[in-house]
């Protein structure tokens, strides 16, 4: 398996898992144009993020990405780590796993003093992933405020 950033030629199939990852997500509904649309600007520049993609004979098996921005509290530059994803059919073979390694060490090559996520409540296995790497609970609640 190879782990690399992704390419405007992997936005079909990044977008086809996201929609996998957004069918079991609470707050989200798959929509294939606004993903595609994200992924473009995401992958079209550096200083937004970073999409990563894991491939296995040249098929798509997973992705995760990264986006940047600056805390002010560290007073550096921090990630939000989103969309972890491995298709069905390549699960419990540790690409979650890789994939989320692999993001860490990209966001400290970054300069990021800081990864946050966010993850279904009632969602134990990524929990337990995401515990295995040393994230952490937080203690802040996350709110949103959508544009209608």
């Amino acid at each position: 398996m190879i782990i690399a950033p992704a390419t405007t030629a992997d936005i079909p199939a990044l977008s086809a898992l996201l929609s996998l990852l957004f069918e079991q997500e609470a707050e989200f509904k798959p929509d294939p144009a606004a993903q595609a649309r994200g992924l473009a600007l995401i992958i079209a520049d550096p200083a937004i993020g970073l999409v990563l993609a894991a491939r296995q004979r040249d098929q798509i098996v997973g992705m995760i990405n990264l986006l940047f921005t600056v805390s002010t509290a560290l007073g550096e530059r921090v990630a939000l780590l989103e969309d972890l994803i491995v298709a069905p059919p390549a699960r419990g073979g540790g690409i979650g796993s890789q994939l989320l390694t692999t993001a860490i060490a990209a966001a400290h090559e970054y300069g990021c003093r800081r990864i946050t996520l966010l993850t279904d409540r009632d969602n134990a296995a990524a929990q337990r992933i995401y515990a295995r790497h040393g994230f952490t609970a937080s203690a802040m609640l996350p709110m949103r405020l959508h544009r209608t």
